[in-house]
C-alpha cells in the first residue's frame, strides 16, 4: 500500500525545478515562483525575460547538472514591478571626537514571476 501512495504523490506532483543565475545571484525555482532581484535595465512591468544561466535542472526522478552551465534550457519570466527596497542607513562614527555621517542607499529591484521552464 505504501508503494501505491508514493506512486501517485510522485504522478501527482511532478515538477521542474532549475538553479538559475540571475543578476549576480542564485536562485532555484519552480514555475510559479516569485522572486526579487536586482533591477534588470531598460525594463518595465509587463515585460517578458529569459533567463540562460541555468546551473540545475531536475524533476522529480533526475536532475543534470551544467560545466557551468546547461544548454538549450530557458527559464521565462514575466516582471510584475520594478520598486525600491527598504532603505539601509549606514552610520559612520568615532568616539569622543564630534564625528558622526549617516548614510542612506535604497537598491532598485524587480519583483519577477517564474512563467516557465523549457527543456
Amino acid at each position: 500500500m505504501y508503494s501505491a501512495d508514493k506512486t501517485l504523490f510522485s504522478i501527482f506532483f511532478q515538477f521542474m525545478k532549475a538553479t538559475i543565475k540571475t543578476q549576480g545571484r542564485q536562485f532555484t525555482v519552480v514555475e510559479g515562483d516569485i522572486l526579487k532581484v536586482n533591477a534588470y535595465p531598460n525594463t518595465s512591468a509587463g515585460d517578458s525575460i529569459e533567463i540562460n544561466d541555468i546551473i540545475m535542472l531536475g524533476d522529480g526522478q533526475s536532475a543534470r547538472f551544467g560545466n557551468p552551465k546547461i544548454k538549450n534550457v530557458t527559464v521565462k519570466a514575466t516582471i510584475l514591478e520594478n520598486r525600491k527596497d527598504k532603505k539601509i542607513t549606514i552610520i559612520k562614527k568615532k568616539r569622543r571626537q564630534g564625528y558622526k555621517r549617516v548614510k542612506g542607499h535604497r537598491q532598485h529591484l524587480s519583483v519577477i514571476k517564474i512563467s516557465s521552464i523549457e527543456a
